[in-house]
Protein backbone atom coordinates (compact mmCIF):
# COMPACT_ATOMS: atom_id res chain seq x y z
CA UNK A 1 0.00 0.00 0.00
CA UNK A 2 1.10 3.63 -1.11
CA UNK A 3 1.17 6.59 1.46
CA UNK A 4 1.59 10.30 0.40
CA UNK A 5 1.79 13.38 2.46
CA UNK A 6 -1.08 15.91 2.51
CA UNK A 7 1.90 18.12 0.77
CA UNK A 8 2.51 15.12 -1.79
CA UNK A 9 -1.17 14.17 -2.11
CA UNK A 10 -2.32 18.09 -3.28
CA UNK A 11 1.04 17.92 -5.50
CA UNK A 12 -0.23 14.36 -6.66
CA UNK A 13 -3.95 15.88 -7.27
CA UNK A 14 -2.51 18.74 -8.80
CA UNK A 15 -0.54 17.36 -11.49
CA UNK A 16 -2.82 14.17 -12.33
CA UNK A 17 -3.70 14.22 -16.22
CA UNK A 18 -1.92 17.01 -16.78
CA UNK A 19 0.52 15.09 -19.20
CA UNK A 20 -2.54 15.30 -21.88
CA UNK A 21 -1.91 18.95 -21.65
CA UNK A 22 0.34 18.03 -24.77
CA UNK A 23 -3.03 17.17 -27.10
CA UNK A 24 -2.83 20.58 -27.70
CA UNK A 25 -0.91 19.70 -30.33
CA UNK A 26 -3.33 17.50 -32.16
CA UNK A 27 -2.19 14.38 -31.90
CA UNK A 28 -5.75 13.00 -30.79
CA UNK A 29 -6.78 12.77 -34.18
CA UNK A 30 -8.93 9.17 -33.71
CA UNK A 31 -8.45 6.15 -35.35
CA UNK A 32 -9.08 6.84 -39.12
CA UNK A 33 -10.90 10.15 -38.32
CA UNK A 34 -9.08 11.58 -41.34
CA UNK A 35 -10.72 9.16 -44.06
CA UNK A 36 -13.53 10.28 -45.89
CA UNK A 37 -16.92 10.07 -44.17
CA UNK A 38 -15.23 9.77 -40.52
CA UNK A 39 -14.33 6.19 -38.67
CA UNK A 40 -16.73 3.78 -37.83
CA UNK A 41 -14.34 2.61 -35.11
CA UNK A 42 -14.17 3.56 -31.86
CA UNK A 43 -11.03 2.21 -29.79
CA UNK A 44 -11.47 2.18 -26.25
CA UNK A 45 -10.21 0.83 -23.09
CA UNK A 46 -12.66 -2.13 -20.66
CA UNK A 47 -12.68 -2.81 -17.21
CA UNK A 48 -11.90 -6.55 -16.29
CA UNK A 49 -14.92 -8.98 -15.50
CA UNK A 50 -17.27 -6.09 -15.95
CA UNK A 51 -19.90 -4.79 -19.05
CA UNK A 52 -19.67 -1.20 -19.65
CA UNK A 53 -22.90 0.78 -21.63
CA UNK A 54 -20.66 0.96 -24.48
CA UNK A 55 -20.45 -2.86 -24.46
CA UNK A 56 -23.73 -3.37 -23.68
CA UNK A 57 -24.98 -0.89 -26.27
CA UNK A 58 -23.20 -3.34 -28.81
CA UNK A 59 -24.28 -6.44 -28.25
CA UNK A 60 -27.97 -5.10 -27.88
CA UNK A 61 -27.59 -3.91 -31.83
CA UNK A 62 -27.57 -0.16 -30.90
CA UNK A 63 -24.41 0.92 -32.52
CA UNK A 64 -25.43 0.28 -35.81
CA UNK A 65 -22.67 0.58 -38.20
CA UNK A 66 -20.38 1.57 -35.92
CA UNK A 67 -17.82 -0.91 -34.29
CA UNK A 68 -16.03 -1.05 -30.89
CA UNK A 69 -12.03 -2.25 -31.17
CA UNK A 70 -11.22 -3.46 -27.54
CA UNK A 71 -7.71 -2.34 -26.61
CA UNK A 72 -6.93 -3.23 -23.52
CA UNK A 73 -8.49 -2.51 -19.89
CA UNK A 74 -7.92 0.63 -17.74
CA UNK A 75 -6.39 1.22 -14.34
CA UNK A 76 -8.58 4.07 -13.54
CA UNK A 77 -11.09 6.57 -14.57
CA UNK A 78 -8.18 9.44 -15.05
CA UNK A 79 -6.45 7.24 -17.13
CA UNK A 80 -9.10 6.24 -19.65
CA UNK A 81 -9.37 9.64 -20.01
CA UNK A 82 -6.07 10.45 -20.87
CA UNK A 83 -5.77 7.88 -23.30
CA UNK A 84 -8.37 9.52 -25.52
CA UNK A 85 -7.24 12.91 -25.05
CA UNK A 86 -4.10 11.99 -26.47
CA UNK A 87 -4.99 9.89 -28.70
CA UNK A 88 -4.25 6.41 -27.72
CA UNK A 89 -8.34 5.46 -27.73
CA UNK A 90 -11.06 7.36 -29.44
CA UNK A 91 -13.43 7.45 -25.80
CA UNK A 92 -12.86 7.17 -22.44
CA UNK A 93 -15.32 7.62 -19.30
CA UNK A 94 -13.96 9.22 -15.83
CA UNK A 95 -15.65 10.95 -12.61
CA UNK A 96 -16.77 14.23 -13.53
CA UNK A 97 -13.93 16.19 -11.18
CA UNK A 98 -11.26 14.29 -13.74
CA UNK A 99 -13.06 15.50 -16.90
CA UNK A 100 -12.68 19.10 -14.92
CA UNK A 101 -9.26 18.90 -14.01
CA UNK A 102 -8.20 17.46 -17.37
CA UNK A 103 -10.21 19.98 -19.41
CA UNK A 104 -8.32 22.63 -17.38
CA UNK A 105 -5.55 21.69 -17.84
CA UNK A 106 -5.52 22.68 -21.71
CA UNK A 107 -6.77 19.23 -22.80
CA UNK A 108 -9.40 19.83 -26.07
CA UNK A 109 -12.32 16.98 -24.94
CA UNK A 110 -16.04 17.30 -24.21
CA UNK A 111 -18.50 15.06 -22.14
CA UNK A 112 -20.85 13.65 -24.17
CA UNK A 113 -22.82 11.24 -22.32
CA UNK A 114 -23.31 9.95 -18.51
CA UNK A 115 -22.22 6.71 -17.71
CA UNK A 116 -22.40 6.00 -14.43
CA UNK A 117 -23.55 7.51 -11.26
CA UNK A 118 -25.08 6.47 -7.72
CA UNK A 119 -28.38 5.56 -6.70
CA UNK A 120 -30.22 3.35 -4.38
CA UNK A 121 -28.51 -0.08 -6.11
CA UNK A 122 -25.79 1.41 -7.43
CA UNK A 123 -23.50 3.56 -4.61
CA UNK A 124 -20.20 3.37 -2.99
CA UNK A 125 -20.18 3.37 1.11
CA UNK A 126 -17.23 4.38 3.58
CA UNK A 127 -17.31 1.32 5.77
CA UNK A 128 -15.72 0.70 9.49
CA UNK A 129 -15.40 -1.90 11.67
CA UNK A 130 -18.73 -2.56 13.95
CA UNK A 131 -16.92 -1.09 16.81
CA UNK A 132 -14.30 1.47 15.50
CA UNK A 133 -14.85 4.40 17.51
CA UNK A 134 -15.06 6.66 14.28
CA UNK A 135 -18.22 8.20 14.22
CA UNK A 136 -18.27 11.70 12.40
CA UNK A 137 -15.97 13.72 10.11
CA UNK A 138 -13.95 14.65 12.67
CA UNK A 139 -13.28 11.35 14.45
CA UNK A 140 -11.39 10.79 10.76
CA UNK A 141 -8.66 13.42 11.78
CA UNK A 142 -5.47 11.01 11.90
CA UNK A 143 -6.95 8.53 10.56
CA UNK A 144 -6.42 6.06 6.97
CA UNK A 145 -9.06 6.18 4.14
CA UNK A 146 -8.39 3.26 1.83
CA UNK A 147 -9.75 3.85 -1.82
CA UNK A 148 -8.63 2.68 -5.85
CA UNK A 149 -7.34 5.75 -6.74
CA UNK A 150 -6.82 9.56 -5.42
CA UNK A 151 -7.99 12.32 -7.65
CA UNK A 152 -11.08 10.54 -8.17
CA UNK A 153 -14.52 9.69 -7.64
CA UNK A 154 -13.58 8.70 -3.96
CA UNK A 155 -11.50 10.90 -2.77
CA UNK A 156 -14.06 13.77 -3.57
CA UNK A 157 -16.75 12.03 -1.69
CA UNK A 158 -14.47 12.06 1.05
CA UNK A 159 -13.39 15.59 0.98
CA UNK A 160 -17.24 16.60 0.65
CA UNK A 161 -17.85 14.93 3.65
CA UNK A 162 -15.42 16.13 6.01
CA UNK A 163 -16.22 19.39 4.60
CA UNK A 164 -20.02 19.09 5.56
CA UNK A 165 -18.76 17.83 8.94
CA UNK A 166 -17.29 21.42 9.84
CA UNK A 167 -13.23 20.53 9.52
CA UNK A 168 -11.08 22.73 8.46
CA UNK A 169 -8.97 22.53 5.25
CA UNK A 170 -5.69 21.75 8.09
CA UNK A 171 -8.00 19.17 10.13
CA UNK A 172 -8.69 18.08 6.24
CA UNK A 173 -5.51 17.40 5.70
CA UNK A 174 -4.87 15.30 8.75
CA UNK A 175 -6.72 12.60 7.28
CA UNK A 176 -4.92 10.68 4.89
CA UNK A 177 -6.36 8.72 2.09
CA UNK A 178 -4.51 5.77 0.78
CA UNK A 179 -4.41 3.98 -2.63
CA UNK A 180 -5.73 0.05 -1.82
CA UNK A 181 -6.08 -2.53 -4.27
CA UNK A 182 -10.28 -3.12 -4.09
CA UNK A 183 -8.97 -6.24 -4.16
CA UNK A 184 -7.05 -5.78 -0.78
CA UNK A 185 -9.60 -2.86 0.82
CA UNK A 186 -11.90 -5.42 2.57
CA UNK A 187 -8.88 -7.70 4.12
CA UNK A 188 -6.68 -4.18 4.95
CA UNK A 189 -9.60 -2.56 6.95
CA UNK A 190 -10.21 -5.95 8.95
CA UNK A 191 -6.83 -6.22 9.78
CA UNK A 192 -6.45 -2.47 11.11
CA UNK A 193 -4.50 -1.29 8.11
CA UNK A 194 -6.66 0.90 7.08
CA UNK A 195 -9.70 2.75 9.27
CA UNK A 196 -11.90 3.29 6.66
CA UNK A 197 -12.30 1.41 3.60
CA UNK A 198 -14.34 2.63 0.42
CA UNK A 199 -16.36 -0.26 -1.29
CA UNK A 200 -18.99 -0.69 -4.02
CA UNK A 201 -20.17 -3.58 -6.33
CA UNK A 202 -19.38 -7.16 -5.46
CA UNK A 203 -16.37 -5.75 -3.27
CA UNK A 204 -19.07 -4.39 -0.74
CA UNK A 205 -21.86 -6.51 -1.22
CA UNK A 206 -19.31 -9.53 -0.34
CA UNK A 207 -18.00 -7.80 2.67
CA UNK A 208 -21.51 -6.94 4.40
CA UNK A 209 -22.02 -10.51 3.86
CA UNK A 210 -19.19 -11.39 6.24
CA UNK A 211 -20.72 -8.99 9.02
CA UNK A 212 -18.41 -6.65 11.35
CA UNK A 213 -18.84 -3.78 9.41
CA UNK A 214 -20.68 -0.13 9.10
CA UNK A 215 -21.28 1.92 6.79
CA UNK A 216 -19.93 5.62 8.02
CA UNK A 217 -21.73 7.60 4.80
CA UNK A 218 -22.58 6.19 1.16
CA UNK A 219 -21.91 9.02 -1.73
CA UNK A 220 -25.62 8.81 -2.61
CA UNK A 221 -26.68 9.41 1.53
CA UNK A 222 -24.34 12.43 0.73
CA UNK A 223 -25.80 13.46 -3.01
CA UNK A 224 -28.66 11.29 -3.46
CA UNK A 225 -28.95 9.96 -6.76
CA UNK A 226 -26.30 11.60 -9.57
CA UNK A 227 -24.81 10.89 -12.31
CA UNK A 228 -20.91 11.19 -11.47
CA UNK A 229 -18.99 10.16 -14.25
CA UNK A 230 -18.81 10.88 -18.23
CA UNK A 231 -17.85 9.45 -21.57
CA UNK A 232 -15.25 12.14 -23.67
CA UNK A 233 -13.93 12.55 -26.71
CA UNK A 234 -11.63 14.98 -28.58
CA UNK A 235 -13.06 18.29 -29.77
CA UNK A 236 -11.01 17.18 -33.05
CA UNK A 237 -12.53 13.58 -33.27
CA UNK A 238 -16.01 15.04 -32.80
CA UNK A 239 -15.68 17.99 -35.44
CA UNK A 240 -14.52 14.72 -37.78
CA UNK A 241 -16.95 12.48 -36.93
CA UNK A 242 -20.45 13.70 -36.43
CA UNK A 243 -22.49 10.82 -37.54
CA UNK A 244 -20.37 8.29 -36.11
CA UNK A 245 -20.35 10.22 -32.34
CA UNK A 246 -24.38 10.40 -33.01
CA UNK A 247 -24.26 6.95 -33.11
CA UNK A 248 -22.40 6.15 -30.47
CA UNK A 249 -23.55 8.95 -27.83
CA UNK A 250 -27.37 7.70 -28.73
CA UNK A 251 -26.92 4.28 -28.45
CA UNK A 252 -25.35 4.00 -25.39
CA UNK A 253 -28.40 6.34 -23.47
CA UNK A 254 -30.46 3.37 -25.10
CA UNK A 255 -28.80 0.69 -23.69
CA UNK A 256 -28.82 2.39 -20.50
CA UNK A 257 -32.29 3.11 -20.67
CA UNK A 258 -32.59 -0.54 -21.37
CA UNK A 259 -30.69 -1.76 -18.36
CA UNK A 260 -33.15 0.40 -16.26
CA UNK A 261 -36.22 -0.66 -18.09
CA UNK A 262 -35.32 -4.56 -18.34
CA UNK A 263 -35.88 -7.06 -15.53
CA UNK A 264 -32.86 -7.17 -13.14
CA UNK A 265 -32.03 -11.28 -13.95
CA UNK A 266 -31.99 -10.23 -17.53
CA UNK A 267 -29.70 -8.08 -17.71
CA UNK A 268 -27.44 -10.05 -15.56
CA UNK A 269 -27.48 -12.47 -17.80
CA UNK A 270 -26.84 -10.45 -21.01
CA UNK A 271 -23.93 -9.26 -19.43
CA UNK A 272 -23.04 -12.76 -18.22
CA UNK A 273 -22.92 -14.17 -22.55
CA UNK A 274 -21.24 -10.75 -23.17
CA UNK A 275 -18.28 -11.51 -21.07
CA UNK A 276 -18.23 -15.19 -22.01
CA UNK A 277 -18.33 -14.70 -25.88
CA UNK A 278 -15.37 -12.27 -25.27
CA UNK A 279 -13.00 -14.88 -24.18
CA UNK A 280 -10.69 -12.77 -21.85
CA UNK A 281 -10.52 -15.54 -19.17
CA UNK A 282 -12.80 -13.02 -16.53
CA UNK A 283 -14.37 -13.74 -13.46
CA UNK A 284 -18.24 -13.74 -13.84
CA UNK A 285 -18.84 -13.56 -10.47
CA UNK A 286 -19.07 -10.14 -9.74
CA UNK A 287 -21.97 -9.51 -12.37
CA UNK A 288 -24.12 -11.40 -9.87
CA UNK A 289 -23.87 -8.62 -7.78
CA UNK A 290 -24.91 -5.88 -10.45
CA UNK A 291 -27.66 -4.09 -9.97
CA UNK A 292 -27.74 -0.55 -11.78
CA UNK A 293 -25.46 1.67 -13.53
CA UNK A 294 -26.50 4.62 -11.05
CA UNK A 295 -27.11 6.98 -14.48
CA UNK A 296 -29.82 9.72 -13.18
CA UNK A 297 -32.06 10.35 -15.46
CA UNK A 298 -33.13 9.13 -19.02
CA UNK A 299 -30.89 8.44 -22.24
CA UNK A 300 -27.43 9.51 -19.92
CA UNK A 301 -28.25 13.09 -20.93
CA UNK A 302 -25.96 15.32 -18.92
CA UNK A 303 -26.40 18.42 -16.70
CA UNK A 304 -24.96 20.83 -16.11
CA UNK A 305 -25.17 20.62 -12.29
CA UNK A 306 -23.55 17.80 -12.61
CA UNK A 307 -19.82 19.32 -13.79
CA UNK A 308 -20.35 22.46 -11.81
CA UNK A 309 -20.46 20.79 -8.48
CA UNK A 310 -16.78 19.17 -9.47
CA UNK A 311 -15.62 23.42 -10.96
CA UNK A 312 -16.75 24.42 -7.47
CA UNK A 313 -14.91 21.20 -5.68
CA UNK A 314 -11.85 21.86 -8.01
CA UNK A 315 -11.52 25.27 -7.62
CA UNK A 316 -11.77 25.66 -4.04
CA UNK A 317 -9.14 23.12 -3.24
CA UNK A 318 -6.89 25.51 -5.76
CA UNK A 319 -6.62 22.57 -7.80
CA UNK A 320 -8.03 24.37 -11.26
CA UNK A 321 -8.28 27.53 -12.01
CA UNK A 322 -12.27 28.61 -12.24
CA UNK A 323 -11.25 30.75 -14.95
CA UNK A 324 -9.92 28.69 -17.35
CA UNK A 325 -13.41 26.05 -17.30
CA UNK A 326 -16.21 27.03 -18.98
CA UNK A 327 -19.41 24.97 -17.96
CA UNK A 328 -20.32 25.03 -21.44
CA UNK A 329 -17.43 23.72 -23.11
CA UNK A 330 -17.36 21.29 -21.11
CA UNK A 331 -20.40 19.20 -22.06
CA UNK A 332 -22.53 18.76 -25.17
CA UNK A 333 -25.91 17.18 -25.45
CA UNK A 334 -26.44 17.32 -29.16
CA UNK A 335 -25.45 14.36 -30.08
CA UNK A 336 -27.84 12.58 -27.88
CA UNK A 337 -31.02 11.71 -29.37
CA UNK A 338 -32.43 10.26 -26.51
CA UNK A 339 -35.34 11.82 -24.48
CA UNK A 340 -36.12 15.08 -27.42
Amino acid sequence: MSTLSPANRRQFLALLGLSAVAVGCGTAAGSGGSAKGGTKTLRYQGWTGQVTPAELAQDLGYLEDVRLEWVGNTISGPQDIQSAATGQTDFGGAFNGAVVKLAASGAPIKAVISYYGSDKDSYSGYYVLADSPVRSARDLIGRKVGMNTLGAHSEAMLDIYLQRGGLSPADADKVEPLVVPPVNTEQSLRQKQIDVAVLGGVLRDKALAKGGLRPLFTDHRLLGSFSAGTYVLTERFIKQNPDTVRTFVTAVGRALDWSRATPRDEVVARMTEIVRKRKRNEDLDALRYWRSYGVAGSGGRITGKELQLWIDWLAQRGDVDRGRVRLDDLYTNDFNRNGR
